[in-house]
């Protein structure tokens, strides 16, 4: 019943990092393809869609929030991967248990 727990565990937060990686992903593309604006209209209008509204700011606006939510991202793959490994030596532990 342990380990079953255990493997769901895992299987939740493998879904968890896989959904923020492809978010992650998304924002790189954007932040790429703004960059090549940036550097010749930082002042560009822009619109994001925030929360279903449709907000006007510039190309140096945007990749700023970007690439804050993109280091965000970044900084919560990793302490999903941390919690994986840590569940993953537990079930592991577990796995050895019951065999014995």
């Amino acid at each position: 019943m342990l380990i079953q727990k255990r493997r769901s565990e895992l299987q939740t937060i493998a879904e968890k990092i896989s959904e923020i990686e492809s978010d992650a992903d998304e924002h790189r593309l954007v932040i790429k393809t703004l960059a090549d604006v940036y550097e010749k209209e930082p002042e560009r209008t822009c619109f994001r869609l925030i929360g279903g509204v449709l907000v006007e700011r510039t190309v140096k606006d945007v990749l700023e929030t970007l690439q804050t939510t993109l280091d965000g991202f970044t900084k919560v793959i990793v302490e999903l991967v941390k919690q994986y490994k840590t569940k993953e030596e537990e079930l592991t532990a577990l796995q050895r248990e019951s065999t014995q």
